[in-house]
């Protein structure tokens, strides 16, 4: 078998090259974009993890590569990063960056270098079960990356491996560090990879110039003030709103169209419903019957039960049982089984 490794030059890529030493190895890093500052050490494939991560491959033996992907991260990460935010949706870029970076184009240049399987760092397990593939959780639950993964196909899930999926954070950084890599102690990034300092919309700013201010309103049309521009809001934000009112006061919904930021006190954040479109069902079929699941709508939220109910369009109404705070069109709805990821999608109201 031949692996090719998505190497980002911190510790959890360069443990699972490490570990699969049984097959034939290539370690790769993709460049993604193009940056001012190349030695940001909160960004990325910058020039200082290109160098950590040929270090790890020059030390366990194996050949190393830099493949520049510029032009599709543009289009497919940065371009809807941008126009999610303009249309008044959160987005989350990390899964987009799986789906269409490291599971999509990653794939392809491993089929033309003749590799079996593209293997990366995420704390999460493949398992085969009765010809079919299971996506599921990490043994780990504070490092479980699964909710970002939800996107997989059984193709995808057959020349995949995630070779960290059964280790703790800390028996990572041991192997790391037994093995002599220059980055056994790296922290973990935390920032998206394109905006290390987090101010996105000064980001959108940037490269689309400011957006138009509007009215904050009351949720039953009472004008507040004025807002800097829908991409500086998300639902449930209650910071940095320049509104006092005497009370707590919340973004709970963002209207593009007549360019208005709605706010209220919390109890209006608080929904049973969402509803989830472009819906990837991980066993690759359309249940027929409503699903009983615990389901998520935020990265590190607890899941929580509810019932999935597929919809004739392809989407998915996820009804839980009891009012979950802040459903934010843009986020993943992502559904499990136990340890089993069933599926997720792109929330478009709640």
């Amino acid at each position: 078998m031949k692996a090719l490794i998505a190497m980002s030059g911190g510790v959890d890529s360069s443990v699972a090259a490490l570990l699969m030493s049984d097959c034939e190895r290539i370690g790769c890093t993709m460049r993604l974009f193009d940056k001012e500052d190349d030695d940001n050490p909160k960004s990325c494939c910058s020039l200082k993890e290109v160098e950590d991560a040929r270090a790890v491959c020059h030390r366990i033996g194996i050949p190393y590569y830099v493949f520049n992907f510029t032009e599709d991260f543009e289009e497919k990460i940065i371009g809807k990063f941008i126009d999610c935010y303009r249309r008044g949706v959160t987005p989350n870029p990390c899964i987009d960056c799986n789906r269409y970076m490291k599971f999509d184009k990653l794939l392809l240049r491993a089929r033309e270098l003749g590799c079996d399987l593209v293997v990366t760092g995420h704390y999460a397990r493949v398992e085969e079960e009765n010809g079919k593939y299971l996506l599921k959780k990490a043994l780990d639950p504070a490092k479980d990356q699964s909710y970002v993964l939800y996107s997989l196909t059984q193709e995808q899930l057959r020349h995949i491996r995630f070779p960290l999926g059964g280790l703790s954070k800390d028996e990572v950084r041991r192997i790391a560090a037994e093995h002599g890599f220059v980055n056994a102690n790296k922290p973990d990034s935390q920032d998206i990879c394109f905006v290390p300092d987090g101010d996105y919309a000064a980001f959108i700013e940037e490269k689309c110039g400011a957006m138009p201010t509007g009215d904050f309103v009351t949720v039953d049309g009472k004008v507040l003030g004025q807002h800097k521009g829908i991409s500086h809001y998300t639902i449930g934000q209650r910071k940095h709103l320049g509104i006092s009112v005497g009370a707590p006061i919340y973004v709970v919904k963002i209207d593009a169209e007549d360019n208005k930021v709605v706010l209220g006190d919390e109890s209006h954040l608080f929904t049973t419903t969402a509803t989830v479109d472009d819906f990837n069902w991980i066993a690759g079929e359309i249940p027929a019957e409503p699903v009983r699941c615990k389901a998520k709508t935020r990265y590190r939220q607890q899941e929580q039960p509810a019932t999935a109910y597929p919809n004739a369009d392809g989407s998915v109404t996820v009804i839980f049982d009891e009012p979950i705070r802040a459903i934010t069109p843009g986020q993943a709805c992502v559904m499990y089984d136990g340890d089993v990821v069933l599926g997720g999608g792109v929330i478009i109201s709640g």
